[in-house]
């Protein structure tokens, strides 16, 4: 089977071809896996791209890959039979389309939870003690200590918008440090039982000195942070994103920053961030005007959708996505089949809260 790997960088090819040699030298390892050849592409699938498919078996793509009805119907006509997706969100794919022209799509509905949970808290530190003020001024040579006054993170209360795996993962941390965690979500977790309380989304922001988004991007929850919700937060709170970037209305944030309303801004997910994450562009002149308003606030921190980024994480990533190219080869479908899914629910796509 040929499987074309879009956005592939360096990091995906390493990790694909060792899973797949580690695979290929295991006895119970089947037929299948071993006639697996990875195409790799460096630049994403959209409607210009897609043309490369051609010959494959399956497309192999990330959250920034474009694959609306128009590329899914070309993907169809190619003769690709499998969308396997290296991450648990899937707001970027035509389920509807893939499932009337009866392609698979699968994704990775799990891969290291507790990295995204690290790096939430590591963003909120940062921004609360301003490590990242600190580390440019000592490369200068300014030991002043004015300008990064920080709060204690002991007794403040924290908000987690969200709580599946990671979600609950952050929750667990935080009381770690002897936070407060309220949350809210429809769909309360049994594992978020011993962690807090849960509240609604209006009750949650006015109470809450840090509020952490973990919830995945579906219609209900596009712009879910806006200039409504964002009056309704704490003032002086710390918004923390780590999950998709149209969570947010990047507008109305900086709003809320500029009448500094709002306390302080960490991000590792932006809302137009498909065509700059991933690549570097220190070299050009970026154009996208709302991010770069940002980055000019000493109390916002951006990074480039960097979260998952462990080798744990890109380990899973690469096993899971072989293993539901191997399930689909011998089932016709995979235990993290999303079409499947359609079909049971009848209700268009499941939540995906693990995103």
């Amino acid at each position: 089977m040929k499987v074309a790997v879009f956005s592939a960088k360096p990091y995906d090819k390493r990790f694909f071809d060792a899973a797949l040699e580690e695979k290929k030298q295991q006895a119970s390892a089947s037929a299948t896996t071993g006639n697996i050849e990875l195409i790799y592409h460096d630049f994403a699938l959209s409607e210009d791209t897609v043309f490369l498919a051609q010959g494959a078996d399956a497309v192999c793509v990330f959250v920034n890959d474009g694959v609306p009805a128009a590329v899914v119907e070309a993907l169809a006509d190619e003769g690709v039979k499998a969308i396997l997706l290296r991450c648990a969100g899937f707001n970027n794919v035509a389920l509807d389309v893939a499932e009337r022209r009866g392609l698979l799509v699968a994704n990775v509905p799990s891969y290291s939870p507790e990295a995204v949970a690290e790096f939430a808290v590591t963003l909120i530190q940062t921004l609360n003690r301003n490590t990242h003020r600190a580390y440019n001024r000592v490369r200068e040579g300014n030991f002043a200590l004015d300008g990064l006054l920080g709060r204690t993170l002991h007794g403040k209360t924290v908000g987690i918008v969200g709580t599946g795996k990671i979600g609950v993962a952050t929750g667990r941390i935080l009381k770690g440090f002897g936070c407060r965690v309220l949350a809210a979500d429809p769909y309360p977790s049994p594992a978020f039982a011993d962690v807090g309380e849960y509240r609604t989304l209006d009750e949650l922001l006015p109470e809450c000195d840090i509020v952490s988004l973990h919830c995945p991007l579906m219609d209900a929850t596009r712009h879910i942070i806006n200039e409504a919700t964002l009056a309704k937060m704490k003032p002086r709170a710390i918004l923390v994103n780590t999950s998709r970037g149209a969570l947010l209305d990047t507008r109305a944030v900086i709003k809320a920053l500029k009448t500094k309303h709002l306390g302080g801004l960490a991000l590792d997910v932006y809302e137009a961030e498909g065509s700059l994450f991933y690549d570097d562009h220190s070299g050009e002149i970026i154009q996208d005007d709302v991010l770069m308003r940002l980055m000019t606030f000493p109390n916002v921190v951006v990074c480039g959708h960097q979260a998952f980024f462990t080798e744990e994480a890109l380990k899973e990533i690469a096993e899971c996505t072989l293993r539901n190219l191997d399930e689909y080869a011998e089932k016709g479908t995979c235990a993290n089949s999303l079409t499947d899914s359609i079909k049971k629910k009848g209700k268009g796509p499941l939540p995906v809260r693990n995103v």
